[in-house]
Formats: C-alpha cells, sequence, structure tokens
C-alpha cells in the first residue's frame, strides 16, 4: 500500500482537493480574493468525473478569460509571480517530495520501465534546477510588445511588427513533472495561458507542483487560471483539447512516438512537436581524439533518456582503429551495448567486456533512451551527412573535428533543428541555451525550431502607424 497522498502540506488555498475540478476557477479565485470575470466562475457548470466534454469546456472558457489578462500583464507582475514561484519550490521541497515518492511507488508497482522512472522523479537537484530557471525567465527581456523592423513607405506609413502571445496553449506529456514548472513560468512570463495535461503516472507530482504555480500567480495578482492542470487521468480530456480551436490555440506534446504522432494525426490545431530523438555524434578524419571520447561518453552516457542523448556514433574509416577501441573500452566500463556494422564490430571485439551486437537495419533509425548505442563506419563527411539526414530525427546532431571547413559543411548541410561542432548533444536544451526554460523541442521548420522558449510562444502582427494618410487610387 503506498503512503497516504499528501496534499495538506502543499494546498495553495483552503478546502480544495485533488479532484475538486467543478470548483476550481471559484475556489482559486476566492483564495487569491481577486474576482473572476463575470459568468465563468459565478455559476459554474455542474460536472461529473465523466462528464469531460463539459470539464474541458469550462476550462477552456477560463483560459480563454485568463489569456486576456496575462496578455495585458505588466512585465513587473509577471516576472513578481515568477519569483514566488521559484521561493515556493524552494520552500516546499519536502513535500514535493512526499508527493513525488507516491508517484514513484505506485509507478514500481505497475512495472514501469527504468528511462520512464528516471524520468519521473523529481530529486532535489531537479527543484532547484526549475526554481533557478523561473529566476532567469524573470531576469530576461519581456518579448511581448517589442515593435521591431519598422520601417517608412512612401506613403507616409510606417510599417512594423509587434511581438504578441500565442493565447492558449496546450501542453501533454509523460512522466518528467519539471515539465510542469517549466511549461507555466514560460507561459507567465510570454503572457499566455496554458492547460496542462500530464501523465497519469505523475499524478501527484503534477499536482502538488500546479498548486505552487497557482499560489505564485494569485500573490501576484494575476489570474490563477492562467495555468490549468487538467485534474482527470481520462485521456478523452487529451481528445477534447486537441480539437478545440476555439479554446486552444497551440498543442505542445512532449511523450514517446505513439502519443505525438496521435496528436498530430487528430488534433485540430497546430502542433509543435518533435516525434524522436536519434541523435548522432559524428567522429571525423581529424579530430583531437581525447577531445573526441570524452564529448562520445558524455553524449550516449551522462544520461540515457533525455531526447538529446546520443543513439547513433559514426567514426570515420581513417580514425576507427585508434578511436572505437578506446571508445569501445569506455563503453564496456558503463553496461553500453553496441550494435555494429561489420567494420565497427571487428575492431571492438577485442575490446574486454565489450557487448557487440550485429546491428540490423532498423538500429540506424532507433532511438534507445538506455544504454545501447549503434556504431558505423563511414568512408567521407559526405556519407555521414547522408546517413544523418537519411536515418536522423532532425533533432539534434555533431560533428567532433579540427578541420574548419568540414565544421562548416556539416552546420550548413545537416537537416536538424540543432547542429554542434565539438560539443556533446546533451546541451540542446533550452536551459543550457539560455531560454531559462524550455516548453519542448521543435522539429518542424516553421515557426519554431529546436528548443523553444518564450519567442517560440510569440508571434508578430503587423503594426501600421500613421498621421492621417489615406491610400489614393
Amino acid at each position: 500500500m503506498g503512503p497516504m497522498s499528501p496534499w495538506g502540506a502543499i494546498a495553495a488555498r483552503p478546502g480544495a482537493s485533488a479532484m475538486t475540478a467543478p470548483r476550481r476557477c471559484r475556489d482559486s479565485h476566492a483564495a487569491a480574493g481577486a474576482p473572476g470575470p463575470s459568468g465563468i466562475w459565478d455559476n459554474p457548470p455542474t460536472m461529473t468525473p465523466t462528464d469531460i466534454p463539459a470539464y474541458m469546456a469550462h476550462v477552456g472558457v477560463a483560459a480563454r478569460a485568463a489569456a486576456t489578462a496575462m496578455a495585458r500583464a505588466s512585465t513587473a507582475a509577471k516576472d513578481q509571480a515568477l519569483r514566488a514561484l521559484a521561493r515556493r519550490l524552494r520552500e516546499a521541497g519536502a513535500a514535493l517530495a512526499e508527493a513525488n515518492e507516491f508517484d514513484l511507488i505506485a509507478a514500481r508497482e505497475a512495472g514501469l520501465a527504468g528511462p520512464m522512472l528516471d524520468r519521473l522523479k523529481l530529486t532535489p537537484e531537479t527543484i532547484a534546477t526549475v526554481a533557478e530557471g523561473c529566476e532567469q525567465i524573470a531576469a530576461m527581456p519581456d518579448p511581448v510588445g517589442e515593435i521591431s523592423g519598422v520601417k517608412r513607405r512612401p506613403s507616409g506609413i510606417s510599417v512594423g511588427q509587434m511581438r504578441v502571445p500565442l493565447g492558449v496553449f496546450g501542453m501533454i506529456y509523460e512522466s518528467r513533472p519539471n515539465v510542469t514548472i517549466e511549461a507555466a513560468s514560460l507561459a507567465i512570463k510570454s503572457g499566455n495561458a496554458c492547460v496542462l495535461r500530464g501523465g497519469s503516472e505523475a499524478l501527484h507530482s503534477n499536482l502538488a507542483l500546479w498548486r505552487l504555480v497557482q499560489a505564485a500567480l494569485a500573490e501576484a495578482g494575476l489570474p490563477p487560471e492562467a495555468v490549468q492542470l487538467v485534474e482527470t487521468t481520462d485521456r478523452a480530456a487529451v481528445g477534447q483539447m486537441i480539437t478545440t480551436p476555439q479554446y486552444v490555440d497551440v498543442i505542445i506534446p512532449r511523450g514517446g512516438k505513439g502519443l505525438i504522432e496521435r496528436i498530430s494525426a487528430e488534433a485540430r490545431v497546430p502542433v509543435i512537436k518533435h516525434l524522436d530523438g536519434n541523435c548522432h555524434v559524428y567522429v571525423d578524419e581529424q579530430v583531437d581524439l581525447d577531445l573526441a571520447l570524452r564529448v562520445t561518453d558524455n553524449a550516449k552516457t551522462q544520461k540515457y533518456s533525455p531526447c538529446n542523448a546520443a543513439e547513433s556514433l559514426l567514426v570515420h574509416a581513417a580514425r576507427a582503429a585508434d578511436f572505437l577501441p578506446r571508445i569501445g573500452s569506455l563503453f564496456a566500463a558503463r553496461g553500453v551495448e553496441m550494435r555494429c556494422c561489420p567494420a565497427s564490430a571487428a575492431l571492438l571485439q577485442a575490446v574486454p567486456g565489450a557487448q557487440v551486437v550485429a546491428a540490423s537495419e532498423a538500429d540506424w533509425a532507433e532511438e534507445y533512451l538506455a544504454p545501447v548505442i549503434s556504431v558505423k563506419l563511414v568512408a567521407s563527411l559526405d556519407e555521414a551527412i547522408a546517413h544523418i539526414n537519411h536515418y536522423g530525427s532532425h533533432h539534434t546532431d555533431a560533428i567532433l573535428t579540427t578541420l574548419h571547413a568540414h565544421a562548416m559543411r556539416f552546420l550548413r548541410e545537416v537537416d536538424s533543428a540543432s547542429v554542434m561542432v565539438n560539443a556533446s548533444t546533451r546541451f540542446a536544451d533550452g536551459f543550457e541555451y539560455g531560454l531559462g526554460a524550455e516548453i519542448g523541442i521543435s522539429t518542424d521548420k516553421f515557426h519554431a525550431r529546436g528548443p523553444v522558449g518564450l519567442e517560440g510562444l510569440t508571434s508578430l502582427k503587423w503594426v501600421v502607424l500613421g498621421q492621417g494618410e489615406v491610400r489614393g487610387g
């Protein structure tokens, strides 16, 4: 039997419980002392756990109203909410750990796999990182309202573009409860409202974190409904969220390939997504071997579960005899299985303890999220680039080289959202890129690509400034 659910230690408002969805909007405003927009919280519809369409419509209406308020919120108020959230996260460490342990016990009893368990953990280090992320976002310039590219036209008008919030984004994600804070903090700073739907395996952790977010919003005088968490694990709620453009402007899924493919196929609103992370490291014909060993080892073994971990290793044939036995020894010591082409297998077989397996065609495109890596020898930079563009997922790929011309070709020709030279693929992260946090990584080619931060949650509208000009014939 699992531990007692720890809501008493975390509740952000009096009288709230884990499943009070019908009363959430009204109660949170009452606790914050803030009146709700007329008609939304005064008489909320009567809902039951099975009345998913009515519940999600209620959430959507509240999100739309909150988005209007957030779009006109001052930078000072948004930054105050972010700093309050960082403080509350640090103060709630013990209670958050208790809520997370409740989820972890249930996950172990359900037989959840190792990588998923790893993603589910809400460690003190994770809390410290997301709290720091909130403060980093608060310190960043506010993109909302920025006008750029203003040009005076012969007619006398001045034409430019203003950055504005998207409105309401829906976030659907699995495991990783830290995503709740990353999404909320970016929504707050970018002036959006968001509706979050985490995985059932992280429900207690997400509810605990969400209540801290709502308390921080209320403390700053902002509508708590700017960040809403779907409080049911019924999958029908996802179907409602992705097919209601009247409430949601964009969907951002983070999870397994099956989840993202389903959402992309069924959504009636735009989707910012990446399907998987088959990230490559290519060791070029001229390379600093010590650098190559250090970077390749980090890219693969620093953490196995993230989507920016290396899954494929390409090695130029001219350096294979020098490099492969050394990296093979490192991988053997860490228990990493190598799925190899015949030429690379021949060089690795003699490495003590090496787990060498013949690669299949499917291995070149696989995202393992585990201590497994595919290994292939290539005859040239051209072959490496062609392999990556054919089998890769357009996420993150790196070249390790001392040849400037090869580095520049790799940057130009590899068709991925992040392309790196002499650095670990593990850096493909919004926090590491200085975005404060990321809402996700996009491998699409329009609007947002790569780690999606504040600017990815805004759009540009045209603004025209005049002094009474009229258009002639």
